[in-house]
């Protein structure tokens, strides 16, 4: 999966938060958005994700081989499709707090399926939530729920991952776990982290400063 961004811009009212971004994003990737609040991090990742409507410029979406290698097929997937590659995790996207957590995973499941290999059990196992289970999410620590929203998203079947300020209300555990959960599973996959705490992006090969683009 490519994301391609051509001359792109966005703005709300008469406050451009963003202009004349040119940028090519690639799978087995890893990149940082970075920069200071305000600067249009967010935007730029929901952006990304087909949430969201550039003001000008372009996005395209492409399936296939690399930019890189010469003579690579490439299909372009329409904007109104692409929320099928595509998993987010961020601070203003909720969890349903009236299900258990079982039930909540395998709600989810019904709508974007996860990875090969990965069921329910060892999803709940992996992030460490075995005691919880069954308990409503509601009921659940901030740094539970948000152990929660980093597993819908990462284990999802979805050839982009978009994280934004991923560690948010996580102890010393829980980023040693997201850390694990991004070296195990998305090596293959295009993964764009939103942040402006270098603990949460130290792993991403590109970085990008939002600064640069105003």
């Amino acid at each position: 999966m490519t994301i391609s961004l051509s001359d792109a811009g966005k703005r709300f009212n008469r406050d451009w938060i963003f202009r004349h971004f040119n940028y090519t994003f690639e799978a087995g990737q890893t990149y940082a958005i970075t920069g200071p609040n305000g600067s249009g991090k967010s935007t730029l990742l929901q952006a990304l994700s087909g949430g969201m409507m550039l003001s000008e410029g372009k996005i395209k979406y492409e399936v296939g081989g690399m930019k890189s290698e010469v003579g690579a097929k490439r299909t372009e997937i329409p904007s109104e499709r692409v929320y099928d590659q595509v998993s987010i995790c961020a601070p203003y996207l909720e969890v349903v707090e009236e299900m258990t957590l079982k039930e909540f995973l395998a709600f989810h499941s019904g709508f974007k399926p996860f990875l090969p290999g990965v069921t329910t059990d060892v999803i709940i196992s992996t992030i460490g939530l075995e005691k919880a289970v069954n308990k409503q999410i509601r009921y659940y620590s901030s740094g539970m729920k948000q152990r929660v929203k980093l597993a819908q998203c990462i284990f999802s079947a979805s050839a982009i991952v978009l994280l934004d300020e991923p560690c948010t209300n996580l102890d010393t555990a829980g980023i040693d776990l997201y850390h694990r959960l991004i070296n195990d599973y998305c090596k293959e996959r295009l993964v764009v982290v939103s942040s402006n705490d270098e603990v949460e992006y130290k792993f991403c090969g590109e970085k990008v400063n939002m600064g640069d683009y105003k």
